[in-house]
């Protein structure tokens, strides 16, 4: 949509996932937040993959090779994450020609270039290959002229991303590749609220082919960074940072249909936060920590059975704490047309992410390591671990009903063990003179258990020029803080995608695409009054009868009220015209929101405001491949 194909369209019609909408987007998998899914981008991790209008990420769909999800159940090869994993990787540059892309449209420009540093002279012979991308939005200029009739000033919404890659291919198939990322977001909501954030990485990985052993060995090394701010109307500034590296060796061993995978990875990053909690209090910290992890994975099939054991054991130097983590992946072809699969595991990250329950929709994402001072007890028992644990269970279907027509059915359970969440009930600061108070008063961080279960559903159609694709997931996600049993802020209990596109005309140059989705309401905390806050900022020494308070709000019960159903219309129309050679225009008009749904996607307490999501939006993208 919005002229522009992106990854982040394609992950919203997953089975089992939950964006927040139009704008402010994040992703939720199967009931993990968005700091319990691991995002990797050819092996570096990306920590905030989404840009603030939620139809783009910060991935150029042009230069993707291979993008796999993992919605839960993932193996040993991945860790550090309770979630999901999400492993992107490029492709290399054109090995021939210089060669490239040139867009733009109403949303944003892009542009593309790749070609040949060292050709190859022949089909055994090495080479070296470039690909560059950068997209730059100016919809925040561009909606004044084209889009005046959502707001006169602007929609606020700015970004950049840049990708940068070259590849040494050898003669015998080994490979090395380095590259480069700057994204950068900035968004303002009606001078309310001011979020900017930067995230920068490099990185380098080697593929190396032994010979004639059937055997892979791989290597990777990447260091990444991340800076979120933001300031929003009658409140504290909140801003976070994570940077650090990750280095990784793994060997692959070919035994028929059998294959043998094991490797060793390690990770060190420094977090630096500061943050308010809902009542004012200020919660800080600055954390340099290591994780080190060694994992063996077999894969084997046995007749109609396709079994996947493995095992991984992950070190949190932080936390002076191990965790063994065993998992299985299973899959049996009952017939030619009918699969059962099943996977399990069990998974840990020290990890967490700030933000305040209290926002109707989550805008700032602030990342931090675990904790050590947490609570000794919960729910009257003793806590003899700090780490994020989660187990998960899978079990599925495949049944191709026609040779066009396939059905997929997973049923999943995610029980978090224990989680660590901040403390929004934090009353006194954790200090000699208050340890009196409980715990759930006065440390920072407290623990939580939780689970998230519910059943997903994948329909496929396609035959010659028609595909279609529709999904419907029925979801619960619960936390228990030892206080109170609520709703997590992303708990949609209803979500359906209705995908369609069909291509048309003379040579097939034209594709029509829709795309429709229906989410039940998230919940948030609902506002049940306003009073005075006298700010004691000189202690016992201030003069509450000379201090102009501020305004205080009284909150309802945490997550108890739902917002109104969200629904979306989008369609998009596309022509190629070839120009000759290697050259073609193509054409492209879109629609976002087609009937021009008030979808709710942010309300300020305080101005008593609604923001809605993105109304009726017609945009047209032009783009030139050479």
């Amino acid at each position: 949509m919005g002229s522009e194909p992106d990854l982040a369209q394609y992950l919203q019609v997953l089975p089992g996932v939950v964006f927040t909408g139009d704008q402010g987007g994040q992703l939720y998998i199967r009931g993990g937040a968005p700091i319990q899914n691991k995002v990797l981008l050819d092996g570096m991790i990306v920590y905030n993959p989404f840009h603030s209008i939620g139809l783009f990420s910060v991935f150029d769909t042009d230069i993707i090779k291979m993008a796999d999800v993992y919605t839960g159940g993932f193996g040993a090869n991945y860790g550090g994450r309770i979630s999901s994993i999400m492993d992107i990787t490029t492709r290399d540059g054109n090995k021939n020609r210089l060669s490239g892309k040139f867009s733009a449209s109403t949303f944003m420009a892009k542009a593309l270039l790749e070609g040949p540093i060292k050709k190859a002279k022949n089909e055994d012979d090495g080479s070296v290959s470039f690909v560059l991308t950068a997209k730059h939005s100016f919809l925040e200029q561009s909606s004044k002229v084209f889009y005046s009739y959502i707001d006169t000033s602007g929609l606020p919404f700015n970004f950049t991303d840049i990708y940068g890659k070259v590849s040494i291919n050898a003669k015998n198939g080994s490979k090395v590749n380095f590259f480069g990322f700057n994204f950068m977001d900035h968004v303002t909501y009606r001078n309310i609220t001011d979020i900017g954030w930067n995230t920068f990485g490099v990185g380098s990985n080697v593929v190396l082919i032994p010979g004639d052993y059937p055997a892979l060995i791989k290597a990777n090394i990447a260091y990444s960074r991340y800076l979120i701010e933001m300031n929003e109307a009658e409140q504290q500034p909140r801003e976070s940072s994570i940077d650090g590296f990750n280095v990784g060796l793994e060997f692959v061993y070919f035994f028929g249909k059998d294959q043998l995978e094991y490797g060793i990875e390690t990770l060190g990053f420094n977090t630096n936060f500061n943050y308010f909690n809902s009542v004012g209090r200020k919660i800080t910290q600055q954390q340099f920590t290591t994780e080190l992890a060694g994992f063996v994975k077999y894969k084997m099939t046995i007749g109609k059975f396709l079994i996947e054991p493995s095992f991984r054991l992950h070190y949190y130097a932080s936390l002076s704490e191990a965790s063994p983590e065993p998992r299985l992946g299973f899959k049996y072809n009952l017939s030619d047309n009918f699969r059962i699969k099943l996977a399990a595991g069990m998974y840990s990250q020290n990890l967490i992410a700030a933000n305040s329950d209290r926002d109707v929709v989550n805008l700032f994402y602030g990342f931090l390591s675990g904790p050590e001072n947490l609570q000794k007890e919960f729910d009257g028992k003793l806590i003899n671990t700090k780490l994020q644990k989660s187990n998960h269970a899978i079990l599925g279907f495949e049944f191709d009903l026609t040779n066009r027509l396939n059905l997929n059915v997973e049923t999943y359970i995610k029980d978090n063990t224990q989680l660590t969440n901040i403390n929004r009930n934090k009353l006194y600061d954790d200090t000699g003179e208050n340890q009196d108070k409980p715990e759930y008063l006065r440390k920072d961080f407290i623990i939580e258990t939780g689970k998230a279960y519910g059943i997903d559903f994948l329909l496929k159609y396609d035959y010659k020029r028609i595909y279609l694709w529709a999904t419907y997931s029925l979801g619960w996600v619960t936390r228990y803080d030892g206080v109170i049993k609520y709703p997590p802020h992303f708990d949609r209990r209803h979500n359906v995608n209705l995908v369609g596109s069909y291509t048309f005309g003379k040579d097939l140059t034209w594709e029509f695409s829709t795309r429709w989705n229906l989410g039940s309401g998230f919940p948030f905390t609902q506002t049940q009054g306003f009073y005075e806050k006298i700010p004691f900022h000189d202690g016992i020494n201030t003069d509450y009868t000379r201090v102009n308070g501020e305004l205080g709000i009284v909150y309802g019960p945490l997550n108890q009220g739902r917002l109104p159903y969200y629904h979306r219309l989008d369609v998009n129309l596309k022509k190629l015209i070839p120009t000759g050679g290697d050259t073609e225009l193509e054409i492209t008009l879109s629609i976002t929101n087609v009937y021009d749904r008030n979808n709710i996607f942010y309300f300020d307490r305080i101005r008593y405001e609604r923001v809605d999501q993105l109304p009726f939006m017609p945009s047209l993208g032009l783009n030139w491949t050479f």
